[in-house]
């Protein structure tokens, strides 16, 4: 139905900075939302970062004031802006899609990619 593809991940150093990209495709009649979410070992998934159709965005607390999300330049795709990268950082990050494949409400999709790994050490 829908799915998701990140790319972006890697290793980077303390204080360095990377940027996350989710392309979204396949049946999309109307697209609700975009997120981004991480999970480290041990740990639960958490928010990133969320973008609406309508332009509305937010943050998780962890990550405020470092992550961007900013509006992508192709359709159905949002990407993350990370700077000022802490080891604790370090996690699978993952693309959430919400919306709908057609006017039926039954159509409503709740998609995820399969992550991509984020490594912050020296």
């Amino acid at each position: 139905q829908v799915h998701l593809v990140e790319s972006g991940g890697g290793l980077v150093q303390p204080g360095g900075s990377l940027t996350l990209s989710c392309e979204a495709s396949g049946t999309i009649f109307s697209m609700h939302a975009m997120s981004w979410y991480r999970q480290a070992p041990g740990k639960e998934r958490e928010l990133v970062g969320m973008i609406t159709a309508g332009g509305s965005i937010n943050y998780g607390d962890s990550v405020n004031g470092r992550f961007t999300i900013p509006k992508g330049s192709a359709k159905n795709t949002v990407y993350l802006q990370m700077k000022s990268l802490k080891p604790e950082d370090t996690a699978v990050y993952y693309c959430n899609a919400r919306g709908y494949s057609s006017m039926r409400s039954s159509s409503l999709f709740d998609s995820w990619g399969q992550g991509t790994q984020v490594t912050v050490s020296s």
